[in-house]
């Protein structure tokens, strides 16, 4: 196997994994990478459009001899998620990822790898650049903003293709053919704030939910990992029904399509109670870790003196209001698919509380693959809205990507699998946002799958990609679309 980045990068696809890793691309400064792809395409004289969204298309006329076989949509996305550790000294707004190998994985140092989706870009580009690889016609479109909003595919003119067979490589999984996934929208409940004097005889503590694993609102919402804003809210409720204790702020997790980890609210409390309510939280603390000593066990609440002061806090009848959205706001799965064993149907992630000076927001994202599904639960959350006074805000709306049973494209896949490697590849849907869903959505009659190498942790620091199975995927891809003449 390769043993260093040298000899790596000998090979097409990570030639150009490790151009592409050179230039910041984090979601939402995408321009210097979408440059990079138009300038590409013009220095090889291929047809290409950048779009408003800076979303980029390049065209390849077929080989010789592919002609007549039908044209060839290639798909992913150029942005990435940027985390780094703690001690990471990195700036992704113009910091080249620092790429290192370790046994068959590729890692960079620090920081999330971005595989998700620059593996796509780089097979891409490798086809793209190519003169020995036979093939049809390619339109090769890479958008943008798909991990936060898929704006770029959402924008996309359709217009600009021909063919009605699309090929997305942003699949982490190898061995396996996505099929299917998951629609989604984000409602927000903004909930007006009335504050309150504070009380000079109350001093303030701050109740803290932590050690949840958390995970992605889609992949990971059937393994009943506890929510820690859904905690919080009942642990609150609890303290003050029981005790006159005052609210200052409510917040919890980071991301509307990640289960928040850790969550935590400032109390202002007697000093009589204090060691009452020490003890009521022990108490919690020992439920919780019952409750959820199979999914997450280091579950651990904190009870801590601040430091802060304030000279108000939220009234009574916003703290109750705050209070029920937390306790009412659905989370987790609400429905499972009859159709595909073990597979989310439908699904809602309370994922983030903040806490303003005039308003406190619940933000949820949710999902499913029936589309009066995914509205009737947005009903539901306007109408809890409503009851609470609150505004609510809708946005991000992706469509799904229906299983199509009869697909052709499928079934050449499952085909060339089965020639290439005397095996039965594994069909599979996820209960995520694939951008396959906006397409199809797009283009009527469009056939469409899902492909792509082995990656872990994606996301985080940790994120790494197998180099054996990208380059298998590779491979792969080029024997397929070898074989597109049969279609």
């Amino acid at each position: 196997m390769y043993s260093n980045l040298a000899e790596l990068t000998s090979h097409p696809v990570f030639h150009y994994f490790a151009e592409i890793s050179n230039i910041p691309r984090g979601s939402g400064n995408e321009k210097e990478i979408s440059d990079y792809l138009f300038r590409f395409a013009r220095d090889r004289n291929l047809e290409v459009v950048q779009d408003n969204t800076l979303n980029v298309i390049i065209k390849k006329p077929a080989t010789a001899g592919y002609n007549s076989a039908p044209t060839v949509i290639i798909q992913g996305h150029m942005d990435m998620v940027c985390e780094k550790n703690k001690d990471t000294i990195h700036n992704f707004e113009k910091d080249p990822l620092q790429l290192r190998i370790v046994g068959d994985m590729l890692y960079a140092t620090g920081t999330t790898l971005g595989a998700d989706n620059g593996i796509a870009v780089a097979y891409a580009l490798a086809l793209l650049d190519s003169n020995d690889i036979p093939h049809p016609s390619l339109e090769v479109v890479i958008t943008t903003e798909e991990e936060t909003t898929m704006n770029g595919a959402l924008d996309v003119d359709a217009s600009h293709f021909e063919g009605k067979i699309l090929i997305n490589i942003d699949s982490e999984e190898d061995g396996k053919l996505l099929v299917s996934s998951a629609g989604g929208i984000r409602v927000r409940q903004i909930l007006p704030i009335i504050w309150e004097p504070a009380s000079n005889t109350e001093v303030t503590y701050c109740i803290s939910i932590r050690g949840l694993k958390g995970g992605h609102s889609g992949i990971s919402i059937n393994k009943e990992r506890g929510n820690s804003n859904k905690l919080l809210g009942r642990l609150l409720q609890d303290l003050t029904t029981e005790f006159p204790c005052s609210v200052q702020q409510i917040s919890g997790g980071l991301k509307g399509n990640a289960i928040p980890r850790e969550a935590e609210a400032s109390v202002l409390i007697h000093l009589d109670d204090v060691q009452k309510i020490a003890e009521k939280i022990q108490q919690w603390d020992e439920t919780f870790k019952n409750e959820l000593q199979s999914s997450d066990p280091e579950v651990w609440i904190g009870f801590e003196k601040s430091d802060s002061s304030s000279t108000k806090v939220l009234s009574k009848e916003t703290v109750r209001k705050a209070i029920t959205s937390l306790l009412l706001i659905p989370h987790g799965v609400q429905g499972m698919n009859m159709g595909i064993e073990g597979l989310v149907e439908s699904s809602t992630n309370l994922g983030v509380v903040t806490t303003t000076d005039t308003e406190m927001k619940f933000e949820s994202e949710i999902r499913s693959s029936v589309k009066s599904m995914k509205y009737n639960m947005v009903t539901q959350a306007k109408v809890l809205a409503e009851m609470l006074g609150c505004e609510l805000l809708i946005d991000a709306d992706y469509p799904e990507w229906p299983y199509n049973p009869e697909s052709k494209l499928k079934k050449l896949f499952e085909q060339t699998y089965n020639e290439k490697y005397n095996n039965e590849i594994e069909i599979i849907a996820v209960h995520a946002g694939i951008e396959c869903g906006v397409f199809i959505d797009k283009i009527p009659g469009l056939d469409a799958v899902s492909i792509g190498p082995d990656m872990f942790a994606v996301h985080t620091p940790d994120e790494h990609l197998s180099i054996p199975s990208a380059i298998n995927n590779w491979e792969y891809l080029v024997y397929t679309l070898k074989r597109m003449k049969d279609l």
